[in-house]
């Protein structure tokens, strides 16, 4: 029988990519997701854990990344919660991918990209929490 939720706890460290990718490969491969949409999924949930860590704290503090993986109704969800600066990835300035690569401003691409490749995001606030849960469609895989 498949689990159908992964719970993860990992430390505001760019370290713990590893934990992160190998935890969402082992719940794509056990639902026989494609190798291309798993990847799809993967860059996008690492660039916005990446986007948290770089980005979401003032102090050299241990903060906990809460993750979680789920599976249901031909969805997988991915819950990310956080204690760092209040953002909301759903507000980002869109990069112009018009504009010639040395004209480019830097930044915004991951999520750019997260936005592409998932079928939903949800961004909100509780209390000093920040909660983004993104989506994907599996069927067919």
């Amino acid at each position: 029988m498949i689990a159908d939720r992964v719970s993860l706890e990992l430390k505001n460290s760019l370290s713990e990519l590893s934990a992160l990718g190998s935890s969402l490969e082992q719940f794509g491969e056990a639902l026989g997701i494609s190798s291309k949409i798993l990847f799809e999924i993967s860059l996008s949930i690492e660039e916005l854990f990446s986007n948290i860590i770089s980005h979401g704290y003032t102090d050299d503090a241990v903060h906990w990344i809460k993750v979680a993986i789920s599976h249901e109704d031909e969805m997988l969800i991915i819950r990310l919660e956080d204690d760092g600066i209040p953002f909301d990835p759903l507000k980002a300035e869109e990069p112009d991918c018009e504009c010639p690569v040395e004209h480019r401003k830097i930044g915004n691409l991951g999520i750019h990209l997260s936005k592409k490749f998932m079928d939903d995001m949800i961004y909100e606030r509780q209390r000093d929490r920040n909660i983004l849960i993104v989506k994907k469609k599996i069927t067919n895989t």
